[in-house]
């Protein structure tokens, strides 16, 4: 008789062996979530932040921006933000051999997908995560409504610091002298 089990624990071992077949899998505290490519408009929403970002970047010299980078953090979490930015001095010290990310950048930027799972996810687990690994600011875009919500490291977590809409001006303490109109970035 072949039994379940709930507690199957997924690492990035694992992920050697899925299909490359356009899907994303991440993993979260040994928890596999695959996800089908994102909608044009999460994409493009993508897009505009990393391009106000590498913009900034290399204005201001300070660092790179990258769009679906792999971040892996231990064999049980490994994820595949929308966005990133990290100083050089972070970059030079946390990629490995396959070019991965296996450190905290400084910023990390989230586009909700439709869903209520996928909404917690973003909110929740993997706010959980980037506050647990060092991620000293996380951005969650919402472009239905459209909306972005600014987390910054306080205390040791990321704590909610401000909601932004269209109308607003994004500023942020890790990125010196950026600013960037938020109905631009959607």
């Amino acid at each position: 008789m072949a039994t379940s089990s709930t507690n199957v624990r997924w690492t990035v071992a694992d992920l050697e062996v899925l299909p490359e077949d356009g899907r994303r899998y991440e993993i979260i505290d040994g928890e596999l979530f695959v996800t089908r490519a994102p909608h044009w408009k999460h994409q493009n929403v993508s897009v505009k932040i990393g391009m106000a970002l590498e913009n900034w970047s290399v204005q201001s010299g300070l660092g790179e921006a990258a769009v679906n980078p792999g971040l892996v953090f231990s064999e049980s979490d490994s994820v595949i933000p929308d966005v990133v930015w990290a100083s050089h001095e972070r970059l030079d010290t946390m990629l490995d051999k396959a070019g991965h990310l296996i450190a905290a950048p400084e910023l990390v930027v989230e586009i909700l997908s439709p869903g209520e799972k996928n909404e917690r996810r973003d909110k929740e687990a993997k706010l959980k995560i980037y506050s647990t690994y060092g991620v000293l600011e996380y951005w969650i875009a919402d472009r239905k409504q459209p909306k972005l919500e600014v987390y910054r490291r306080e205390g040791g977590l990321l704590k909610l610091a401000v909601s932004l809409y269209a109308a607003d001006e994004l500023t942020s303490p890790v990125l010196p002298e950026f600013r960037v109109a938020v109905g631009r970035l959607f």
